[in-house]
């Protein structure tokens, strides 16, 4: 029996509540420690702190307890001595052991009886050739049945025998007579001479490849006779010949079976690849130049301006060729063309969700700004997906900076698939979905998570293989696949990245009663995408609606026991040990609603009331509590729940189920889930989040998220092999680190990233008593500088720092950050701050200042600065704090203020948002007063503005009448997210700052001159209209007036800040607002205008989803008596002169700065009070 003291696996900040909450001296547990394996951790209280000892075990499984030098050592060979001895007074500890602290009881009691009929035995295997022993998988899986195994070999039949059985019970007339005799022959004779080379470790099975060689004698002939033919046919049809099917002498090998595997091999990859050839020709006709291609021409209709006259077009996207074409009709000739180096940047516009301008370079290496409207936002992104894919393929690099990923989850229960599952890897149904112009583009890794799988993973593995070789004509190849009992994770890329793709990694965890059943639990895969790390989970949490804490529970567990990813990152768990990790599953979150409301619940589902749901949903609920998934992300969710409908049918949901102890209620739920954490400053944007409709054959449908993701390449230093790189160097000062902690110890830093040779550790720092109970730990100038690898800033700004602080008695980590190097300049002190983590807790938090020193040299252009995000009015700094903060729900805190690394960027350049739109991180405040106190990650804060609709603005959800959903309190993605990196994960201590003081962002030199109204918008009405986000996402939000027209004689209302913010920016909160520091005054500097910020002149991070008009917050708020009220554009417009009639300053402004037709009087009114709107409080921006 396990001692009350002895809590095992219990967390350290676990450990120190349960010692806290006794609040008597000389309390004490035993846990297991998290640094050294079979070793414990003594935690003892006193005088309200809590003191660690490490038990350590010796060579001969002896315990004794760590002491100072010089200190005696006893030693114990168990537990129970150890603590009975550390009883007695004034043995060296802190105090003598007096009151053992119980352990808690486990919410696991009614787990087998809530869920007992869906609690599976493990899947059974496909019977075996050799059964001759147990495979480790096996034996770790039912060590009890060991010996009852050993009891029933005597009675059992040889394994000769038994095959000889089995082989009587075939059908065996088809089989020619001599290859029956050989069959016979090899199970009397040769089967136990193979069985000998078996036990003797060998893999060699002589006799069964001379029986399978003669078996296949006469194939061998037949298929090096039948290969040259296929050859040539599938030259017949295929132009341009594929590298590896290049004529070539043929050269008979030796008729041996690895020849024969290889020839097969051939054979029916040959075959697959001319059905494909013919399927395409017969498809797209003799005449088409591509049908050699996976992606054929795409055409979609638009709409242009010339002039106030609007026009229809046709853009002809030919990604093979690498060319634009634009034609007046759809089956005209080509009026012009741009090839892909042509084409500069493609720039959404984020106010009108179908609009889109194409920078091109003419022939005089002039760049011209098109403007083009498509029919939807669908549209418009299948068009944006379709010219990146272009521009991919046709890149002089040679290694990719943005790959796509599919991310799939299904419950299939227990039941096999349909025949046909391919909407769901076209992430065809409801929710964000792609449009059909994408179809033709495969993404680069396919992520499967099927949870309760009655197939065996070859029969998976072929069906998802031919579904995806139908949509993409391409063979994928298997990366990993991994499967605990029913749960199973499989991973496919495409065949290029083969050699791109290394450090594979699988695991898995168990969660079932006890943690010992595999019914519940979680698979991992890990790998490295050339220098990228990329994480997958799918797990099945514990189901039934009143089991939420289970679920935290399970989730944590998971969180501290998956391994996966590098083994050197030890005080890091899977959350810090990846650029990118995706969590997917079956993860039974609950609309938690009374069981009488169920009819309501369906209703609500056929209206697509979804936000009412939602804001009922157990998932959402506990992640706004900082409980489950801290600091993950999800995309915003616009589907129907997707568990539980009747099978066969997804009209109704079968939510009652009769048992034995009575009705079971299983309210309609979201239950399957994509989730996501990337490092700070990545880039990572989800394309898709729905559900398919079509796949029927279990109570839940599959989900589907498709995102692009930035990746790196394995850099290689200029200065060549063997060549010191000593010019890099980063530098942490003046470094401080809160901690929530009762601990009484020391504490000290590791560095660790792979830009270093190794982790790096510093000094111990100063303690020192923190407000509310917490420790600053400070570290001064003491720490180490550390020395990069690599110097070059293509290489250094691409990469992150993970910071551990650990305690001195133990070597525990007490919390894990990431810090990114993509600064805005180097050779400069930056302000630095991450979270603190522990275990999926929040521990506290790092701040400091970072100077990074790097070689000559400059950031190269992504792929996927490409296309980015504008808004239709001019910047201003305070509008775009939602669009440059992260997609995170729980980072509204993060501030916007981010320039281009090494800050070269001129005024006119266009360059990615994600990189611009404030003052360095330099110019902001390192430390708040006690009324500003950080909320990190702080759940209660809007999250997203509902009126934004899903996503990043692209895709409206499917149907695209359905109205907006999932709350934005809780949601986690927004449409005003930038196809840029991430912002830093890192300054909750901004919060407050940047609502309540000047940014430096707000540079009068720099104001862009004020621009008017454009009629050019108000004149169409034939073609697709310029939906605002409001309207055409947002139905159920009351219509507001639009903003007032600016003023031509009124400065640009960049000039917005001072005083204006310190009066106003905490109106609604009554705090008194801190003096800027001395360091807040604007700096002037070159920066592009067309940064991104909250659509439809929203608040950022205003909470829409309640229908409430919202007021500016504090940075938004100008001086009232330097804001005269204008007509609106609703009034506006009864004044405007008929079309093509424009006064001169409206022509002067489109003829300038490359025709800007930006319609100014559609600026958000961040800037612009409306006096019916109340004051917003502070939160609202955070």
């Amino acid at each position: 029996m396990v001692p009350c003291w002895n809590h095992g696996n219990i967390t350290r900040s676990k450990a120190e509540e349960l010692l806290s909450r006794t609040g008597k001296d000389g309390s004490f547990l035993v846990r297991a420690s998290e640094s050294i394996s079979r070793a414990y951790a003594l935690c003892v209280l006193y005088r309200n702190c809590v003191y660690t000892y490490r038990i350590l075990p010796n060579e001969e499984d002896k315990f004794t307890v760590q002491a100072s030098e010089g200190v005696p050592m006893r030693f114990f060979t168990k537990l129970d001595q150890l603590i009975e001895f550390y009883k007695k007074e004034n043995m060296g500890l802190v105090t003598h052991l007096q009151y053992p602290v119980p352990l808690e009881e486990e919410d696991a009691g009614d787990e087998p009886e809530e869920d007992a009929e869906s609690i599976q035995s493990p899947p059974e295997l496909p019977p075996r050739n050799i059964p001759l022993s147990a495979g480790p998988c096996e034996a770790k899986e039912a060590p009890l049945l060991s010996d009852n195994l050993r009891a029933t070999e005597v009675s059992r039949p040889s394994l000769s025998e038994t095959l000889f059985q089995r082989l009587q019970s075939m059908d065996t007339s088809g089989l020619p007579e001599e290859h029956l005799k050989a069959i016979q022959d090899y199970l009397s004779t040769q089967l136990a001479l193979d069985s000998d080379f078996v036990k003797t470790g060998s893999s060699n099975l002589p006799h069964l490849k001379k029986l399978t060689m003669l078996l296949c004698k006469e194939l061998y002939g037949e298929v090096v006779r039948t290969l040259p033919s296929l050859e040539s046919l599938q030259r017949l049809f295929d132009q341009q010949l594929s590298p590896g099917l290049r004529p070539r002498p043929q050269v008979p090998g030796e008729a041996n079976l690895v020849n024969m595997v290889a020839k097969l091999s051939q054979l029916t990859s040959l075959l697959s690849s001319i059905e494909d050839k013919v399927k395409a020709l017969l498809h797209e006709g003799p005449e088409s130049p591509h049908r050699r291609s996976l992606i054929p021409p795409v055409t979609f209709e638009v709409k242009s301006e010339s002039l106030g006259i609007p026009q229809k077009l046709q853009l002809k996207v030919d990604v093979e060729s690498g060319k634009l074409i634009i034609k007046k009709s759809k089956d005209g000739s080509e009026d012009k063309f741009y090839s892909h180096k042509k084409i500069l940047q493609l720039i959404k516009s984020q106010k009108f969700l179908n609009k889109l301008v194409i920078l091109v370079e003419t022939e005089k290496e002039k760049t011209l700004r098109k403007e083009y409207v498509f029919a939807d936002s669908k549209k418009r992104e299948g068009f944006c997906q379709l010219l990146q894919q272009m521009k991919n393929k046709h890149s002089e690099q040679p290694e990719p900076d943005m790959i796509t990923i599919f991310i799939g989850t299904w419950n299939m229960g227990n039941a096999p698939p349909p025949k046909k599952i391919t909407s769901w890897f076209l992430s065809k149904g409801q929710g964000k979905t792609r449009d059909d112009s994408a179809d033709y583009i495969p993404h680069d890794i396919y992520v499967i998570g099927t949870q309760e799988d009655p197939l065996g993973e070859k029969e998976w593995l072929e069906i998802l293989k031919h579904s995806l070789q139908e949509i993409t004509s391409m063979t994928f190849k298997t990366i990993a696949i991994h499967t605990l009992w029913n749960i199973r994770i499989v991973v496919l890329a495409k065949p290029e990245h083969e050699n791109r793709i290394s450090h594979i990694c699988t695991d898995n965890v168990k969660t079932g009663i006890a943690n010992t059943l595999g019914n519940k639990g979680a698979v991992g895969v890990s790998f490295m995408f050339n220098g990228t790390s990329l994480g997958f989970v799918n797990s099945h949490l514990t189901s039934g609606s009143e089991k939420k804490l289970r679920r935290n529970q399970n989730y944590m567990n998971i969180l501290r026991f998956l391994a996966l990813g590098d083994k050197k990152l030890s005080p890091f768990n899977i959350t810090h040990r990846f650029t990118h990790l995706f969590w997917l599953g079956d993860l039974n979150y609950r609309v938690e609603l009374p069981t009488w409301e169920a009819e309501t619940i369906i209703q609500k589902i056929r209206q697509q009331q979804y936000a009412d749901l939602l804001s009922h949903d157990q998932l959402l609920m506990e992640r706004k509590e900082q409980k489950v998934f801290l600091h993950f992300e999800e995309e915003e969710i616009t589907f129907a729940p997707t568990y539980r409908f009747e099978r066969l049918t997804r009209d109704k949901y079968a939510y009652t189920k009769q048992k034995a102890t009575g009705m079971k209620y299983n309210l309609p739920s979201w239950c399957d889930r994509v989730l996501w954490k990337s490092y700070p400053l990545v880039h990572v944007v989800c394309q898709s989040y729905g559900s398919t409709s079509d796949i029927m054959t279990s109570d839940h449908s599959p989900v589907f998220a498709t995102f692009e993701a930035g990746v790196t390449s394995q850099f290689v230093s200029k200065n060549g092999p063997g060549t010191a790189d000593s010019q890099g160097q980063i530098e942490f000062l003046r470094c401080y680190a809160t901690l929530k902690t009762k601990s009484q110890t020391k504490f000290y830093l590791e560095f660790h990233s792979s830009c270093l040779e190794s982790f790096v550790k510093s000094q111990e720092g100063e303690n020192e008593e923190g407000s509310e109970g917490e420790l600053v730990v400070k570290f001064g100038e003491t720490l180490p500088k550390l020395k990069p690898i690599i110097s070059d800033p293509e290489y250094l700004l691409d990469q992150h720092i993970l910071i551990s602080i650990k305690s001195s008695d133990s070597d525990e980590s007490y919390g894990e950050g990431c810090i990114a190097l993509r600064l805005e300049a180097t050779e400069t002190l930056l302000p630095i701050h991450t979270p603190l983590t522990h275990h999926g807790e929040m521990m506290g938090h790092f701040r400091g200042q970072i100077k990074l020193q790097t070689s000559q040299g400059k950031m190269r252009e992504k792929l996927y600065d490409f296309v980015k995000t504008e808004r239709d009015e001019l910047s201003s700094g305070p509008k775009s704090l939602k669009s440059l903060t992260s997609h995170d729900p729980m980072k509204q805190w993060e501030p916007t203020n981010r320039i281009p690394p090494c800050g070269g960027s001129s005024i006119t350049e266009i360059i990615n948002p994600g990189y611009i739109g404030a003052a360095p991180f330099g110019h902001m405040k390192q430390t708040l007063s006690p009324d500003q106190q950080p909320t990190a990650w702080s759940y209660d804060q809007p999250l997203k503005d509902s009126s934004l609709g899903p996503g990043r603005g692209e895709s409206p959800p499917t149907p695209p009448s359905q109205p907006p959903i999932s709350p934005k309190k809780f949601s986690s993605s927004t449409t005003s997210r930038i196809p840029g990196p991430r912002t830093q994960e890192s300054r909750p201590s901004d919060v407050g700052k940047n609502m309540a003081e000047p940014l430096p962002q707000e540079d009068p030199p720099l104001t862009k001159p004020e621009m008017f109204e454009n009629p050019l918008y108000g004149s169409v009405s034939s073609f697709p209209k310029l939906v605002p986000r409001k309207e055409q996402e947002s139905p159920k939000m009351p219509r507001k007036e639009p903003p007032p027209c600016p003023d031509p004689g009124i400065s640009s209302p960049s000039i917005l800040l001072s005083k204006a913010q310190e009066t106003e920016g905490n109106k609604g909160t009554g705090k008194p607002v801190p003096p800027p520091a001395p360091f807040l005054s604007p700096t002037p500097r070159l920066r592009s205008f067309t940064c991104s910020s909250s659509a439809d002149g929203r608040p950022a991070g205003g909470d829409k989803s309640q229908g409430k008009p919202k007021a500016p917050t504090g940075t938004q708020v100008p001086v009232p008596a330097k804001r005269p009220i204008k007509p609106s554009r609703s009034e506006l417009s009864q004044q405007r002169p008929p079309l093509p009639v424009k006064s001169p300053a409206v022509l002067h402004l489109q003829h300038s700065k490359g025709r800007d037709y930006r319609d100014n009087t559609e600026l958000p009114h961040h800037g612009k009070p409306r006096p019916e709107d109340p004051p917003l409080a502070r939160a609202a921006m955070q």
